[in-house]
């Protein structure tokens, strides 16, 4: 792709847009059509677009493998460790509502907003993860 440098110079100026949308969608998604899935798709499609223009070296040395991976337990960590918190404050699993006992709609956004943000982080880092196992793939003659 270093001959294309057209495409090397659309595709600079739109990933910082892409990924300002996914963050749009991330957190607006508990007040409009979005959130975490969504998301994490577009983040993730942002970081494929430089892989395929810049290259795979160059992908992964923006994020390296170990990054990622502590990426995707740090999202799951977020989404089941916001429902155990629920559990011990004494409510059900993923019962926002106890998170602010005094403003319980308080509580409910804030848990909503902190598992939609696990659910964005996994499933970007899992596309990724999944993008650099099968663009890693050599052919076999």
């Amino acid at each position: 792709m270093h001959a294309q440098s057209i495409l090397r110079v659309v595709a600079k100026l739109l990933i910082p847009y892409l990924l300002l949308f996914g963050l749009y969608v991330q957190f607006h998604g508990d007040y409009g059509p979005g959130g975490g899935f969504q998301a994490g798709v577009i983040l993730a499609a942002a970081f494929i677009l430089y892989s395929l223009v810049f290259g795979l070296r160059a992908a992964r040395r923006a994020a390296p493998p170990a990054v990622i991976e502590a990426l995707i337990a740090l999202g799951v960590l977020l989404y089941a460790g916001t429902g155990v918190v629920t559990m011990m404050l004494g409510g059900n699993f993923l019962e926002y509502g106890v998170l602010d006992r005094q403003h319980p709609v308080h509580g409910q956004h804030l848990g909503i907003l902190i598992v939609e943000l696990g659910v964005g982080v996994t499933v970007a880092t899992v596309m990724i993860s999944i993008f650099f196992s099968f663009a890693g793939r050599q052919r076999v003659p």
